[in-house]
């Protein structure tokens, strides 16, 4: 199957548009800084609570490495405080200190609705002069995420809809690929949900090594797939890459996932998900939805937080 290859690319007018024509401000509240988070209710956990068959948990996150890597340019910083060495008879406590940049193609995050701005405008019409970096920026922040990602999640594998180890490149994502993957499962993405997009990132990486997303460019999610997730209103937003296939195709909206998704729909996208192993076992079971938890560090006026997000089948 090749679903949504052959679709036509918008035009940057188009996707300018999108800022406006796919907008949730005001659709919460004046002051809201959930967006999409607010379609999760109690209602939607007991479903997802109910998806639960095998009790088998699944982790989503990457190990965080202190190794620079072409697709790891800002490893992790990790040293030790207090270590074993000196270990007497008794009890020895041993104790450490990391510091990350999240951001990025190699840390699994949770983006902030203060994460990205248009025209100087992040969602709900706040000032991206608001962050600053003595504070950050507390509307928005990744913390208010809190204890509110449990939910249905459902897994779209697009390479195996085109019959492919993995998608390449720049390689798009598109509606197309999205209604297939409802038409061939049976199940119709619906508002509350996290979708979760593979790309076959990591089988690319065995095989071909690894490289530079930002010059080299990413598979991913075309911006035409935006109104399809406003449609449906999705809650959520995974991937095992940056969402956006790169290069966009518009100089000066080189993410339009990011830039739309986030400032406009108040969607919140979590990054970089290492999903082999669920893969393994959504095809084991024969499984495509389960629970979804995730919950960030509620670091205040964050940007992004480092998540392991949790599929529980």
């Amino acid at each position: 199957m090749s679903a949504g290859t052959d679709e036509e690319h918008l035009t940057r007018e188009q996707v300018g548009r999108m800022f406006e024509t796919l907008s949730n401000w005001g659709r919460w509240g004046e002051d809201d800084d959930l967006g999409t988070l607010n379609l999760i209710t109690a209602e939607h956990r007991r479903r997802a609570a109910a998806l639960v068959r095998e009790g088998r948990a699944v982790s989503l996150g990457r190990a965080i490495s202190p190794t620079f890597a072409v697709d790891n340019p800002w490893p992790a910083l990790h040293h030790m405080i207090e270590s074993g060495a000196g270990a007497h008879e008794g009890f020895v406590g041993m104790t450490d200190w990391f510091g990350l940049a999240c951001h990025g193609f190699a840390v699994t995050h949770l983006d902030g609705l203060n994460h990205a701005a248009w025209n100087g405008k992040m969602y709900n019409g706040r000032a991206a002069s608001s962050v600053t970096t003595r504070h950050g920026g507390r509307a928005g922040a990744v913390g208010r995420a809190g204890a509110r990602i449990a939910t249905r999640g459902l897994l779209v594998d697009v390479p195996a809809l085109r019959g492919l180890p993995w998608l390449d490149l720049g390689d798009r994502v598109r509606p197309g690929d999205l209604d297939a993957w409802e038409a061939w499962s049976g199940i119709r993405v619906d508002a509350g949900d996290a979708l979760v997009i593979s790309t076959g990132r990591d089988s690319r990486r065995r095989e071909r090594g690894a490289h530079d997303f930002w010059k080299e460019g990413s598979p991913g999610l075309d911006a035409s797939c935006l109104p399809w997730l406003r449609e449906r209103d999705v809650a959520v937003l995974v991937s095992d890459t940056g969402q956006d296939a790169m290069p966009s195709g518009y100089p000066d909206i080189p993410t339009p996932v990011h830039g739309v998704g986030i400032v406009a729909m108040g969607l919140w996208l979590l990054d970089n998900a290492g999903l082999d192993e669920l893969l393994d076992v959504c095809r084991e079971h024969g499984v495509w939805e389960f629970l979804l938890c995730c919950a960030p560090l509620d670091v205040k006026g964050a940007t992004g937080s480092p998540v392991t997000p949790v599929a529980i089948i």
